[in-house]
């Protein structure tokens, strides 16, 4: 099995950031939302604080419905904050 590369350090940290800000602008704790579309408080809290390798596609969408938020939406402000140059795939030069 693979490391825990940089992109995704990057990528779960920004998207750890995202969720942790649409979940205060629902003025909603992890122990509430994580109720609310039952996921566990720690794979909840996982993914807010980057603390995973990666995250499953029905993950993000549970998250994203205990949200209020597209699915697509959430995947886009992540896209938007990694920039243009993001890439998991690592080009040599």
């Amino acid at each position: 099995m693979q490391g825990f590369t940089d992109a995704n350090k990057i990528f779960m940290s920004i998207l750890g950031n995202v969720i942790e800000k649409y979940r205060k602008l629902h003025n909603k704790s992890i122990y509430s939302i994580s109720a609310e579309v039952s996921m566990s408080k720690s794979t909840w809290r996982e993914a807010e604080k980057g603390a995973c390798n990666d995250i499953k596609l029905t993950t993000l969408w549970k998250i994203a419905e205990g949200l209020d938020i597209k699915p697509s939406d959430l995947v886009k402000e992540i896209e938007n904050q990694l920039g243009e140059d993001f890439s998991f795939i690592e080009n040599e030069k």
